[in-house]
């Protein structure tokens, strides 16, 4: 396989987690008696551009299909993050009425309800179905499609230059991602912005964070190789922040390079040169993240059999992506973890992905009173714990498993 940004032969392994189904690819009761379809997940490094990549194996569409679970909404957490990034946004680039804000991945249209409420026009491109047409019930103008060059040159034909592009979540999710970044630099008026969030492979590697690693995920990324990628598509870095979101994550401020408006600040040069510190541009990096996240996983596998030995009662929270990709690495099944508790109406009655392991609504909690719940999606244990406070009261306790294995 050959790099996806710099086409560099690539020999070097990150991890190998075998193989998994897709990791939104939520089973249906009449599905459960039909063959999943497992691909191959192994991540490996170019030593040239430091993208870290998966192997390719399975098509966009596959992935990101009509019936696609994830809805950013059901996340309080998330939504008072997207709020503050509209405010912020609007403040800092004195975006108003005569502006034009386009949202790449747009999901369900959670953050352009903000820009909405504003005042301001606005535009959602989402190629899932689902999550789609939940944007549009709320008043939105979506174009559902997958995001690149030839749709970026559609809507400037069409006269939709935009002052800000929001792209959060959705970099680390594209095939080709150069003509993905190449494709901002077409859409952006002269001194617009585009903003991307992605997780940052510094905090991944760090905090061993390998259950965020799936099919959907086609990169893991640093400053370092996001700068390579957007050089080359004619986009400039002029800034960048440290968020704590999703464990750890970048927000990347990027323009066109032939504008003059934008200043780099001096946090862009001190990240740079931090992750350099750190070694991320050297094999012996990424080589040694097998064995940490082998660790983890063994330790929560141990854990669940000790708990099924003591008969106690177990659950877990939150039919997540990165829980499915902890699971199935761990060979759990429903022996072990008898269902999954999630808010999402979409999961709930279907079965997770390769461990099939039931997603149920809140109220069996209630009935079945578990001695532990296992967190699954880790980076927002502190509005899970809030919200399931009431399992304090038979004694029941929290459990998460990255960066360890840990009660709360």
């Amino acid at each position: 396989m050959k790099c996806r940004h710099c086409q560099t032969d690539l020999q070097v392994a990150f991890i190998d987690l075998g193989s998994a189904p897709p990791s939104n690819a939520y089973l249906t009761e009449a599905k459960l008696k039909e063959p999943e379809i497992w691909y191959p997940l192994k991540v490996l490094v170019c030593t040239n551009c430091w993208l870290v990549q998966t192997e390719d194996h399975a098509a966009r569409e596959e992935l990101f299909s009509e019936e696609y679970a994830y809805f950013s909404s059901f996340s309080s957490t998330w939504q008072a993050h997207v709020k503050g990034y509209v405010e912020e946004m609007v403040k800092r680039f004195s975006l108003g009425e005569e502006s034009f804000v386009v949202e790449v991945a747009s999901n369900d249209g959670c953050l352009l309800s903000f820009v909405k409420q504003r005042g301001i026009p606005c535009l959602g491109i989402e190629p899932t179905k689902s999550t789609a047409k939940a944007a549009r019930q709320r008043g939105l103008d979506v174009i559902e499609d997958f995001f690149g060059s030839s749709l970026a040159q559609e809507l400037v034909e069409k006269g939709r230059k935009t002052d800000l592009i929001a792209a959060n979540n959705v970099l680390a999710h594209v095939p080709d991602i150069n003509d993905f970044a190449r494709a901002f630099a077409i859409l952006l008026e002269h001194d617009g912005v585009a903003t991307f969030e992605f997780p940052h492979l510094l905090k991944l590697v760090t905090h061993k964070q390998f259950d965020t690693i799936y099919h959907e995920h086609y990169s893991y990324l640093s400053l370092t190789a996001v700068q390579s990628v957007f050089n080359e598509a004619g986009l400039k870095i002029f800034d960048v922040e440290e968020l704590e979101i999703h464990g750890g994550s970048l927000r990347v401020y990027a323009c066109r390079q032939d504008s003059t408006v934008h200043k780099q600040t001096e946090r862009v040069e001190e990240l740079l040169i931090t992750e350099t510190s750190e070694g991320m541009n050297t094999v012996n990096y990424y080589t040694r993240f097998q064995k940490q996240a082998d660790k983890a996983k063994n330790d929560l596998l141990a854990f669940l059999i000790e708990s099924k030995e003591r008969n106690l009662k177990l659950s877990a929270y939150g039919a997540a992506a990165k829980g499915n990709t902890l699971l199935n690495y761990a060979g759990v099944r429903p022996d072990l973890l008898p269902f999954v508790v999630d808010l999402n109406p979409a999961k709930q009655g279907k079965f997770l992905p390769g461990s099939r392991i039931t997603v149920v609504s809140e109220d069996l909690l209630h009935k079945e009173r578990p001695d532990y719940v296992i967190i699954l999606p880790w980076n927002i244990k502190e509005e899970i714990m809030n919200q399931l406070s009431y399992i304090r009261d038979w004694g029941g306790k929290f459990v998460t498993a990255i960066p360890e294995l840990r009660e709360w």
